[in-house]
């Protein structure tokens, strides 16, 4: 007997089988029930989400010989004829090569008669967007005035393709990508009933590279099945599928933080070594990034992700929310344009370098920091900014211990700090000193930036930078002072508001709300800081 593919040996028979949708089943089982049943379906998706299965599934509900219902039987000859694709009343058509007019013309001609064994005649027109517009034209007119016994199931990838017209007479479904774990959990029931060993991690992978589509993730576990000699590992499903391991990721971000470019160089020649698939490295970099947008934003969230939220509070503390949105916006680009670098190593190694190349101006030095656009606008050099005297002093007074209340915010922005040793003194507040002990408080958002070693080298720091001996203290809590970054958030907001408000009195501004009645929308406004001249 010749092998039947796992896609096509476990595509659903019934309703209840069926992985997901939930919304569209619900609507679909609650019709059938109450016998309010529409002449026109249309089920809109993308690849591989169930579109022409539930389509096939609805045709046995109407025509089982139990009667209509939202549980066929799966046993009667019409059931089982519209499994096997032999129904004679299930005309499916693939509007991808019948687009002509004449060929939709022959197809309705028949849309009249009766159907010859089923209850209702159904057409299932798989990719209907592709019909010319001759053909929808012909379609039109059958779908507005269609005989009792015909029911249309159309499913198409594009609906915005479809003619309004066409949209207006047709119920619409729109069916949702899969998530990775509900991919996953139909992967180990699979192969539990299949007694294929496998491994989790190894069907994680191959449900996030099937990117929403149960199809394609039964394809790529017939493939890993064959690769990997019948036990499905993560590591030859990793090579397989080219894809990079998440610590890889996590590293590069860490990296990044760290504006370490020989470590990311160094990085990248480990990575190179599994023979990755160097766009699904920036589309995962991209992926990531965007969590720690969100966690930056809303905190801890629920996620079928993989990453642990200790890993994205490091991340999300390591990584202002401006450099996290710049990196992400180029890494799509890089993404994107990977193709026309001369191998898709260097294009990486590039996209990741201008991560760091456009960084904004004094983020390094914890000074203020300006966005700079990759999108091909021209960007502002950078200037050359001369080391300020430090922003405190000791008094020269008998006792250590007597010591003026520091600037702590000049102090830090003096101290030429870099990476995540910035990004910890920048979160903290001063609290006093007692002793050679200077005592600060951070920011319990920023826990994860608390180390040993990074305290023991903010306090080495300190030391060179007064000349004596000092050690640091850093407990969490909100301190009555403000954190620099604090006073960063609360300067940006305050210019912003001056902008808006200088915007408001201007005479000009004021001519065109009163002559045309318009209006400024508050949440357009951005200040742009213009390159200076040396």
């Amino acid at each position: 007997m010749s092998y039947l593919v796992l896609a096509r040996k476990w595509r659903p028979k019934t309703f209840s089988d069926t992985v997901g949708q939930q919304h569209v089943l619900q609507a679909l089982v609650n019709a059938l029930e109450s016998g309010r049943l529409h002449h026109a379906y249309l089920f809109a998706g993308t690849r591989g989400v169930g579109k022409t299965t539930i389509a096939r599934i609805l045709a046995k509900a109407l025509n089982c010989e139990n009667g209509v219902t939202a549980e066929p039987c799966g046993e009667c000859s019409a059931c089982r004829e519209i499994d096997e694709g032999r129904f004679v009343d299930l005309i499916e058509v693939d509007a991808a090569s019948k687009t002509k007019v004449d060929d939709t013309r022959e197809l309705l001609d028949n849309v009249q008669y009766s159907p010859a064994r089923g209850r209702y005649k159904v057409y299932l027109i798989d990719e209907v967007h592709m019909l010319s517009k001759s053909s929808f034209n012909a379609l039109l007119k059958t779908l507005e005035e269609p005989p009792p016994h015909v029911k249309f199931l159309l499913a198409t990838t594009d609906p915005q393709k479809l003619p309004v017209t066409v949209l207006s007479r047709c119920l619409q479904f729109n069916l949702t990508r899969l998530t990775p774990k509900l991919i996953s959990d139909r992967l180990a029931y699979i192969c539990e009933a299949e007694k294929i060993e496998v491994e989790p991690a190894a069907l994680g992978l191959i449900a996030r590279s099937a990117d929403g589509s149960l199809r394609d993730a039964l394809s790529l576990l017939d493939q890993a099945i064959a690769f990997c000699g019948g036990k499905v590992e993560e590591l030859p499903v990793a090579k397989m599928l080219g894809t990079i391991d998440r610590d890889h990721v996590i590293r590069l971000l860490t990296l990044l933080a760290e504006q370490d470019a020989p470590g990311i160089i160094d990085a990248l020649v480990s990575i190179d070594e599994q023979f990755p698939d160097y766009s699904r490295l920036l589309e995962d970099i991209a992926r990531v990034l965007q969590r720690v947008a969100v966690f930056q934003v809303i905190g801890p969230t629920e996620s079928e992700d993989e990453i642990s939220d200790e890993q994205l509070a490091a991340l999300a503390a390591a990584i202002t929310a401006a450099d996290v949105q710049l990196f992400y916006q180029i890494a799509l680009i890089g993404r994107r344009d990977l193709h026309l670098a001369p191998d898709p190593r260097s294009g990486a190694e590039m996209t990741l370098l201008r991560m760091l190349a456009f960084q904004p101006a004094g983020a390094a030095s914890g000074g203020p920091t300006t966005p700079v656009a990759p999108s091909g606008a021209k960007t502002p050099r950078k200037k050359a900014t001369k080391t300020s005297k430090p922003a405190v002093t000791p008094k020269a007074v008998a006792g250590a211990s007597t010591w003026q209340h520091p600037e702590w915010n000049s102090l830090v922005s003096s101290l030429g700090l870099n990476g995540t040793l910035r990004l910890l003194a920048s979160n903290c507040a001063y609290v006093g000193r007692e002793d050679n002990t200077l005592e600060l408080s951070l920011d319990p958002r920023s826990e994860p930036l608390l180390t040993r070693e990074r305290q023991q080298a903010l306090a080495k720091v300190l030391s060179e930078h007064f000349g004596e001996k000092l050690s640091v203290d850093i407990k969490l809590g909100v301190a009555a002072d403000e954190t620099p970054v604090q006073e960063q958030a609360r300067l940006a907001d305050e210019t912003l508001e001056a902008a808006r408000q200088s915007l408001e009195s201007d005479p000009n501004v004021q001519t065109l709300k009163n002559m045309f009645g318009a209006e400024i929308k508050a949440d357009s406004i951005e200040i742009i800081d213009q390159p200076q001249n040396d």
